[in-house]
């Protein structure tokens, strides 16, 4: 049974485009044991709503909530309007500021001449107004006109949720449409997917079989749109190959079909894909990629500014830091500051932080900038929240992911920074570039003035990023932007061989000494079929030392299988937070959240300010009436999740290695076994091993280790940016 609350609309707190809505309810009735202590009292509420209207009473289907900055809420996830029924709520509806110029006595004469099912009599038949006295036909007009926009969107907002839309997407329908929606919906349901916002092909597919043919063009060609998406996001690439398309169109659609050109060729006229030289784009892919060209193209061609005293003030800040600059990270410094667009490439211990601290103190030495305006015409960016957390620490200014700098708008999916409001920073430093996908660093430069200086900061031979493209290693393979290599590795341990494992794997030259205890690397041989019980083994020394879990990060290639990350997930919670009496339990699925479990965030959500790749502990969990809560703490920012919430996370004693980019731990351990064998390549295991700072230990087979150091054969992306910026410039200097 839905639980409801029964009452009345009060006022709205705050109302989105969207028909988000935060406002206050008197509760009347309820069939929620919890809400009965409301009863006659107002509470706050949140939902999506077509229309709210004080006069009108509603039923709200939904939980109670804690929010944590706003306490106390009611979640509505559906409602209904509940019409008068009685003859004194009739009366009292049509007298309302709803029908003006009607007042207690007309309304009174209209209810008494029609009975108790006046508003549907009007409804159905607007002659029947005749039959009250003293009625004249402009405020018959009036009553039946209003009566029917009243009622239109409530009833399409139904019509809406019984073929099988969320009231969210329902409420994003009828907004876009209005009384055209069942025209729309019954003639071509498909273009709700280009005019509406996260309504996505297959939600629609089913109900559109209610309506068209599964053979119909427009089903097809929503479906070829949907597969590219799913190919670009799966694969990284920003064109695709015909027979690609077409296979998958094929294995989704289930008809016969063996041809889709000329709905690949509909499409390019629609301006929904873009074809060229054989190669399929998504449409805002090619544009991406065509923007970021020109704008790298404009900013390498601006005039550099000279600084003639930059050597005094270098030499300068080696005295104050006791420290000294090699040449490579001298040419980092001085060419940041000239140039408008720098690139600077390293793998870990080749000093990218201390040259972005060092450019950020000089740039504000040579514009006698004091603390407050530094912070204001400098902006340190990143893609994850732990990268700008560690920028912040070391240049001691704020630092903040790319989507809060842009202003990211979940709802609507869209940045408030963008190129009709540009940022007004002069100076931008993105770290982590090679997790940066195609279109974030299309709407990043987007956001940016003409006249920026940019400064791109990343790792050449770490992961791409989950998203489209390799926008890092395409800009650096096209030579047009100055790149500093940096080579020359710094440990303040001189037998640390972390760094030195990683130029070797890099150059795919691994020496025997792989297998030799090192003061900072271990590699603990065993089999495949041993390694689970090694490794919770190990995890105990671990613990018994004193590492907790922001120092200590387990990590693998794998999700599935005896040594997959799910697994392991289960054994290493025995190790490190095993069960216990004092310690609160909520089961979801085959996974058990205790209190004091590590945690991995899996999507961003910018309101609380946690991140995809975040790491977290349960504070605490809540029993409250069946909803249980569970709080989780990411480092001071505490997040409270309900059951709706759970597939939001996961435990974090292990996490993927594509996960931890974008973030170091003092401990690393990674087991290898052929098993992982699909999962085993160079860019992959380097990426791993550099998350260490301290102490790498690697666990299993040193064969699938050799393998995985030798095997550079990694899915080679088909992206075009390279090309395009090539191609600019041959045209250019044409």
């Amino acid at each position: 049974m839905k639980t409801y609350i029964k009452g009345n609309y009060r006022k709205s707190i705050y109302t989105s485009d969207r028909g988000y809505v935060i406002g206050i309810f008197k509760v009347r009735d309820t069939n929620s044991e919890t809400m009965k202590d409301y009863i006659n009292k107002t509470i706050t509420f949140t939902g999506y709503f077509h229309d709210l209207n004080e006069d009108d009473t509603y039923l709200f289907y939904g939980e109670e909530i804690e929010h944590p900055r706003y306490g106390f809420q009611y979640q509505v996830s559906e409602y209904e309007r509940v019409k008068p029924e009685d003859k004194d709520g009739i009366i009292e509806f049509f007298a309302s500021d709803l029908f003006p110029g009607i007042g207690e006595k007309l309304a009174t004469n209209i209810v008494e001449s029609l009975g108790e099912d006046t508003i549907d009599k009007i409804i159905t038949d607007k002659s029947v107004l005749h039959l009250v006295p003293e009625l004249s036909e402009k405020k018959a007009t009036k009553i039946y006109d209003i009566l029917i926009k009243y009622e239109e969107g409530h009833l399409t907002i139904v019509y809406l949720s019984e073929l099988g839309f969320n009231m969210k997407d329902a409420l994003s329908i009828y907004n876009y449409y209005k009384s055209n929606t069942k025209n729309v919906i019954e003639t071509n349901i498909f273009k709700v997917i280009d005019d509406i916002e996260d309504i996505n092909f297959q939600k629609v597919d089913v109900i559109s079989k209610k309506f068209i043919p599964i053979d119909d063009k427009r089903r097809i060609k929503a479906c070829i749109i949907y597969v590219m998406n799913l190919l670009t996001f799966k694969n990284g690439d920003t064109n695709l190959d015909y027979n690609d398309i077409l296979l998958k169109v094929i294995d989704y659609l289930d008809i016969d079909i063996n041809d889709i050109k000329e709905y690949l060729d509909e499409l390019s006229l629609e301006s929904k894909i873009v074809i060229n030289n054989d190669k399929y784009y998504l449409k805002e892919l090619w544009d991406a990629e065509e923007n970021i060209a020109d704008r790298i193209i404009n900013l390498s061609s601006l005039d550099t500014t000279k600084h003639k005293k930059i050597d005094s003030y270098i030499n300068s800040l080696e005295q104050n830091y006791n420290i000294t600059y090699n040449d490579k990270q001298k040419e980092a410094i001085i060419k940041a500051l000239e140039n408008n667009i720098l690139i600077i490439t390293g793998g870990p211990g080749t000093g990218k932080t201390t040259i972005i601290k060092a450019i950020v103190e000089l740039y504000g030495q040579i514009n006698k900038l004091d603390y407050d305006a530094l912070v204001d015409r400098v902006a340190l960016l990143a893609p994850t929240g732990r990268a700008s957390k560690r920028m912040s620490e070391a240049t001691n200014l704020p630092a903040m992911t790319i989507h809060r700098f842009l202003k990211w708008n979940k709802e609507t999916n869209s940045f408030a920074v963008n190129e009709y409001n540009k940022d007004n920073s002069h100076l931008i430093i993105v770290d982590e570039v090679s997790m940066i996908d195609i279109n974030l660093l299309d709407n990043l430069l987007k956001g940016l003035s003409n006249n920026i200086k940019l400064i791109l900061v990343g790792d050449y031979n770490q992961l791409p990023s989950v998203g489209p493209g390799q926008v890092l290693k395409d800009l650096i393979d096209s030579d047009i932007i100055d790149t500093i290599h940096l080579n020359l590795l710094y440990r303040q341990d001189e037998n640390s061989y972390i760094t030195v494992l990683a130029e070797e794997i890099k150059e795919d030259n691994l020496s025997e000494s792989f297998l030799e205890q090192k003061s900072d690397y271990t590699f603990l041989e065993c089999s495949g079929t041993s390694i689970k019980n090694n490794l919770k083994k190990l995890c105990e020394q671990i613990y018994s030392k004193g590492y907790d879990y922001k120092r200590v990060q387990i990590m693998a290639p794998m999700y599935h299988g005896e040594n997959g990350i799910d697994n392991l997930n289960k054994e290493l919670q025995s190790i490190f937070n095993p069960s216990d009496p004092e310690k609160r339990e909520i089961v979801y699925g085959d996974v058990i959240f205790r209190e004091n479990d590590k945690i991995l965030q899996l999507v961003n959500m910018p309101d609380e300010n946690v991140y995809n790749g975040d790491i977290g502990v349960i504070k605490s969990i809540v029993y409250a009436n069946g909803k249980n809560e569970i709080h989780i703490d990411f480092d001071g920012i505490v997040v409270k999740y309900t059951p709706k919430d759970f597939i939001k996370i996961k435990h974090g004693f292990i996490i993927s290695i594509h996960k931890s980019q974008g973030s170091e731990f003092e401990v690393v351990v990674i087991p290898i076994t052929n098993s992982y064998k699909r999962m085993l390549y160079r860019k992959l295991i380097y990426t791993g091993i550099t998350r260490a700072k301290k102490k790498l230990i690697l666990i299993g087979e040193p064969n699938a280790f050799v393998y995985s150091v030798h095997n550079n054969n990694e899915y080679m992306r088909k992206t075009s940016l390279l090309e395009k910026v090539l191609n600019k410039l041959y045209n250019i200097a044409k």
